[in-house]
């Protein structure tokens, strides 16, 4: 199974938390596995608001941005290409979503994803809208 999942849904495997589990579950079943090439920020970037927060420490932070780019060493970095920014143009005038929601899912659709997993209701239903099978985690 070709699998996408989208940064909310992958910082799961981090930030332990519901669906976190599922996560795990899913990507034990993944013969490919892919992701937007945001993907990698987006976390760093929620795990730097964690860190100011103080709800991370240094080292915590350390470990789970190590993981996180040995994760991401072995997957598939799908880029924004010419046909990920139309396919996001149609899906941000279709639907209620975030450009960087958008990209995800126009990443998913151009690399064929067998699945789309996120944590976003609005990204999960323009997944669905858009022709893709997608998966809620809570």
């Amino acid at each position: 199974m070709k699998l996408v999942v989208d940064s909310s849904s992958f910082a799961k495997r981090y930030i332990l938390e519901v669906g976190s589990d599922k996560l795990d579950n899913e990507l034990q079943r993944a013969s490919e596995l892919a992701f937007c090439v945001i993907l990698v920020p987006e976390i760093i970037s929620g795990l730097n608001r964690r860190l100011r927060e103080k709800a991370l420490t240094d080292g915590e932070y350390r470990e789970i941005k190590m993981q996180l780019l040995d994760d991401v060493h072995d997957a598939t970095i799908l880029q924004v290409t010419p046909a990920v920014v139309s396919r996001s143009v149609k899906l941000l005038e279709n639907n209620v979503l975030r450009a960087m929601d958008a990209l995800h899912i126009a990443c998913a659709l151009e690399w064929k994803a067998d699945l789309f997993i996120t944590s976003d209701k609005r990204q999960l239903d323009a997944a669905i809208n858009s022709g893709l099978q997608g998966r809620y985690l809570d």
